[in-house]
Parts: structure tokens; C-alpha cells; sequence
């Protein structure tokens, strides 16, 4: 049987816990400890926080889903669109080796707004470049400037990257 990548919600301050306990049921695991130095004002100390608070990702089948969610202080399984919500594989190994390079690492939302210039990441589409024309549920209008003209095309948002305004700006200048 094929093994996901989910993300599974957990009680508040459980994440360690929840990894251990999961270790010992032999499920794949990965808790992001994000290394951040601590400060008293008599020493300093690295500590190691989870990431992402209330979450740890498993790579399970579904005959493994049961078990999981039978784990103390588990709460259920992260969902999008009525089903649990995948992980791509890739997504999971980019955050273990920015972890494994990082310190100090900071989560950012980030929000796509109408006109925003964005990049496709991933699909048939992927590296082409344009701007947001409108945003529904889970998928954005991107107008595709290509040979004079506007191709618009739906892209699901997690198939987008936001590009930063000094990247937007370089490129009207050229």
C-alpha cells in the first residue's frame, strides 16, 4: 500500500509527545524542531521548539489512519475539501533540509491578493509567470502573458508562489 504524507492536528503542546508516541507505534513520523536559542539573564541555551504548533506530520496508509487517530492526544486529522489533507513528499523533505540548515526559523502566512505577480510551482504550467486575476475556494485565475496575448488559466493555490515586490518591481523596470 502507497504511504501519504498527512498532517495531523494535536493538543496543545503535544507535538514532541505525540512524535514519541507514534515512534512507538513504528508509524513514519516528522515533528520540524525549529533550533532557537534561548536567553535567561544568566546564560543561553539551544532549545528545540516544534515548528508548526499543534501539528505532526505522518506518512501512514490508510489501514495506519485508525491507529493514529486512537493516539493519545491526537485530535484528527488535518482536512481539506472533506478529505485529509495530502502533503506532497517534496514539501516534507524541503522543510527538513531548510530545518537542518536554519536556526531561528519564522512562519509567515502568506496571502494572495487580486493582481498579485505569482509563479507556478508546480502542474503543466510550472515556472510560467503572471499576474492574479481573481481568487475562488481553492483555486486563483492567473493571467499568463505569453505571445501578445492573455491566457488565463484556474491554478489551484498551493500550485503558486507569491513573488516579492522588489522581484515585481525589477521586472517593470526591465
Amino acid at each position: 500500500m502507497k504511504k501519504t504524507w498527512y498532517a495531523v492536528y494535536t493538543k496543545s503542546r503535544c507535538e514532541k509527545k505525540v512524535a514519541t508516541l507514534l515512534a512507538k507505534k513504528k508509524i513514519e513520523h516528522y515533528c520540524p524542531l525549529n533550533r532557537v536559542v534561548k536567553e535567561w539573564s544568566d546564560r543561553r541555551k539551544l532549545v528545540f521548539e516544534p515548528l508548526f504548533t499543534s501539528y505532526v506530520f505522518v506518512r501512514a496508509t490508510d489501514s495506519e489512519m485508525a491507529t493514529i487517530r486512537q493516539t493519545n492526544d491526537v485530535i484528527n486529522f488535518v482536512y481539506w475539501l472533506g478529505r485529509p489533507a495530502v502533503i506532497k513528499d517534496v514539501e516534507i523533505e524541503n522543510m527538513q533540509s531548510f530545518l537542518d540548515v536554519y536556526t531561528n526559523v519564522q512562519l509567515e502566512k502568506t496571502a494572495v491578493n487580486v493582481n498579485d505577480l505569482v509563479r507556478i510551482t508546480s502542474g503543466p504550467l510550472m515556472e510560467m509567470e503572471g499576474n492574479i486575476v481573481s481568487i475562488q475556494n481553492n483555486k486563483v485565475k492567473v493571467a499568463l502573458p505569453s505571445l501578445g496575448y492573455q491566457l488565463v488559466a484556474e491554478v489551484k493555490k498551493s500550485n503558486i508562489e507569491v513573488l516579492d515586490y522588489t522581484y515585481q518591481i525589477a521586472n517593470m523596470v526591465s
